[in-house]
């Protein structure tokens, strides 16, 4: 088998914050820990779908495996080349190999550049090159990303929200990416512009051979672009495995209401599965033991087994076959 071009392991991720009025008082804080203990691959040409709810670390994975947050221990390794240990110097010839496509739109682009500007920039970053090959270069950049020619002359003010995007793409593809993790690639655009970005990057993908790391919210978007999909809670990522087979046949009881709860077409499964009796709960401080447990309903139908919530004995990922890997006690039935 060859070797992935991202190795992830035991990645952690953790912050400091006040433990309260009184600690705060005794300059005391406490660890929040934001990922916590990740391992993944992704091989070339691959897309691995990150998901779950805000707060789980998606995106703090994302930088942690651009080498733009130092994590607090684990490792990355890409193309042969664990990131985690190198020093920014060191790191620089690879940046232009790892690129990110940023959730908001705005804060993406410098609002006081030209798109020529931007993608002229992003060019000559990493490559000189003569004001003839830059422009052929940008050229062949707006070819890629469908953008009018018309548009180099616009800032990003004047761009719609699926134009910005284009050009965001565009801007990762002028440095040379072959990795690119894609944060909300989707959001803030409408249901049709979602559509061609979507079919937009998996064109990229076909034609240049990349590879993603995807994270949304969209479970429909990630389902349909995905090959694989890890699905995260509380830091932790609880199940792991071919698209179609996490969405639609998953093993982890949280999979299985995630995904009932935001695609449309499952909204029956809902109440089948007991999503509304999720209780209240803290991210910054995950239970002992299974962190799912206090919102499960197989937990609660089992009538609250002690191995769920023992300290001692929190699930792991293990195959349980086609591919998957769940992190559960009592896995779903096939």
């Amino acid at each position: 088998m060859a070797r992935p071009l991202l190795e992830v392991t035991d990645l952690r991720k953790q912050y400091q914050a006040r433990a309260g009025m009184l600690a705060a008082l005794h300059g005391r804080t406490r660890s929040v820990p934001a990922v916590d203990g990740v391992s993944f691959g992704l091989s070339e040409h691959e897309t691995l779908g990150l998901v779950g709810e805000s707060g789980c670390g998606k995106t703090t994975i994302g930088r942690i495996v651009l080498g733009v947050t130092p994590a607090s221990s684990g490792r990355v390794v890409f193309d042969g080349h664990e990131i985690t240990a190198l020093r920014p110097r060191a790191l620089r010839p690879l940046r232009k190999q790892m690129q990110m496509i940023f959730q908001d739109l705005d804060a993406a682009l410098n609002p006081r550049m030209r798109v020529r500007d931007i993608l002229r920039e992003a060019i000559t970053l990493h490559h000189r090159l003569e004001q003839t090959e830059v422009a052929r270069r940008t050229s062949e950049l707006l070819d890629q990303v469908n953008l009018k020619s018309a548009k180099l002359a616009s800032f990003p003010h004047e761009l719609s929200g699926g134009e910005k995007r284009r050009v965001g793409i565009a801007r990762v593809l002028a440095v040379g990416a072959r990795f690119i993790v894609a944060d909300e690639p989707t959001s803030a655009l409408d249901v049709s512009i979602q559509a061609q970005i979507v079919n937009l990057l998996r064109d990229l993908q076909t034609r240049l051979g990349l590879s993603y790391l995807f994270i949304s919210h969209d479970l429909e978007v990630v389902e349909l672009v995905s090959h694989r999909v890890a699905v995260m809670y509380l830091g932790r990522i609880v199940e792991i495995g071919p698209a179609e087979r996490v969405a639609r046949a998953s093993r982890h009881p949280y999979t299985s209401i995630l995904w009932s709860s935001l695609v449309e077409k499952r909204s029956d499964e809902v109440a089948r599965n007991g999503a509304a009796a999720w209780g209240v709960f803290d991210f910054e401080r995950p239970g002992q033991g299974c962190r799912f447990a206090p919102r499960c309903p197989v937990y609660e139908a089992a009538g609250r087994p002690a191995i769920c919530t023992d300290p001692t004995s929190e699930p792991t990922l293990r195959d349980v076959g086609d591919g998957q890997s769940v992190a559960c006690h009592f896995p779903l039935a096939r």
